[in-house]
């Protein structure tokens, strides 16, 4: 990522100015958790991802319009018909990861992202840089899914 400007404004009282992250920065352990430069990381790491997946999805909406699905051969129609129901599935699954991604958002100006939605404690910065709209620790999600399996099995 390069250098980045952020704007960070908090809910209420709490405002930030613009932050400059420094060329290549990562968060380190040894900060301040959810510090201002950390949340200005995370800030411009979702807004990069939510872009890619708007740009993702004009390209395939302008590509929806030039293609034509009438293929003179039946077999070619339906594998060309197969592909786009993949493609729009997916652009359906990143529609509702979209919904994530600016949840997220919210949770970072409120001051709660970072944290589990359970325990309240911090989530790993490795986790959230793997997974960005993560909402629980790794603990959490996994105890959450046992239960969920649980139900769903019975």
């Amino acid at each position: 990522m390069a250098t980045a400007l952020v704007d960070l404004y908090g809910s209420g009282s709490e405002q930030f100015d613009q932050i400059v992250l420094p060329e290549g920065y990562r968060p380190a352990e040894d900060e301040d958790f959810m510090g201002v430069q950390q949340r200005a990381y995370f800030l411009q790491k979702l807004k990069d991802w939510k872009e890619s997946i708007i740009e993702e999805s004009r390209a395939t909406m302008a590509q929806l319009q030039v293609d034509s699905l009438r293929e003179p051969d039946i077999a070619d129609r339906a594998s060309s018909e197969t592909d786009w129901s993949i493609e729009l599935r997916t652009r359906d699954r990143q529609r509702k990861l979209i919904a994530k991604i600016d949840a997220a958002v919210r949770r970072l100006y409120d001051g709660e992202y970072g944290y589990c939605e359970v325990t309240g404690d911090p989530i790993s910065l490795a986790r959230l840089e793997a997974r960005p709209i993560a909402t629980m620790t790794l603990e959490a999600q996994e105890k959450h899914e046992r239960i969920e399996r649980v139900s769903r099995d019975d």
